[in-house]
């Protein structure tokens, strides 16, 4: 089974998370874009959805499926039913990394908003210790250096994604060379530094439940 197979099978294997009239978060990336097309095949049976990005709006109007702001979805229900994307790291914790496709902090604004977060992965991104991945960081365009030069204190070594802006207007510093053992810890210092929108370790909005791709189907980790 190729990668791309096995994020299919997770993909479909997410819709037995989706409850009929509720209102879902979505994801970005290539595991979720694989989720919101299985998805709409169930386009009637709920409310509408949050998207993490334009892009994934985009791709979610395109399939028909309704797609509300987040404030207006908070405006009919107490939370979101469920949240499910993917990630580019998880370890033993369920904790995550992602970011990679630059979303990361409105992921982590749905995924707070949500009952549940349903991580969608392939076995490639589990990992015993998160930093493998170059860890995304973003930044108030006036605090790169700051940031940067924090990163070096931690034994990273900072790098300016070139030529991208996210959706909120900010740069993204991509931090490699880390091993990281506290993630919550470090998720927290990271977070307190003037200047920094948010980092893409995910501790505190980790994943309730990984459905992960292997050779041999989906397996389930709670």
């Amino acid at each position: 089974m190729t990668q791309d197979e096995m994020k299919q099978k997770v993909a479909e294997a997410a819709l037995k998370y989706v409850k009929a009239d509720t209102i879902v978060g979505v994801g970005t990336g290539s595991t979720a874009n694989m989720f919101i097309d299985a998805l709409a095949g169930m386009k009637n049976d709920i409310i509408g959805t949050v998207a993490s990005s334009e892009a994934t709006a985009e791709r979610l109007q395109g399939h028909g499926i309704p797609v509300l702001e987040l404030n207006e979805a908070l405006s009919q229900v107490d939370s979101l039913s469920v949240y499910i994307d993917g990630a580019d790291e998880f370890d033993s914790g369920k904790n995550l990394t992602k970011g990679g496709g630059g979303a990361l902090t409105r992921e982590k604004i749905v995924a707070a908003a949500s009952d549940a977060f349903i991580c969608i992965v392939d076995e490639s991104k589990k990992v015993d210790h998160l930093g493998a991945f170059p860890l995304p960081v973003e930044v108030i365009p006036m605090a790169g250096a700051l940031v940067a030069n924090v990163a070096r204190d931690l034994g990273g070594k900072p790098v300016l994604r070139e030529g991208f802006m996210t959706d909120n207007g900010n740069i993204i510093i991509d931090v490699h060379g880390l091993t990281i053992t506290d993630a919550r810890g470090l998720e927290d210092h990271l977070n307190s530094i003037p200047g920094v929108v948010t980092n893409g370790i995910f501790s505190h909005q980790g994943a309730d439940v990984v459905l992960m791709g292997t050779p041999d189907g989906v397996e389930t980790i709670e």
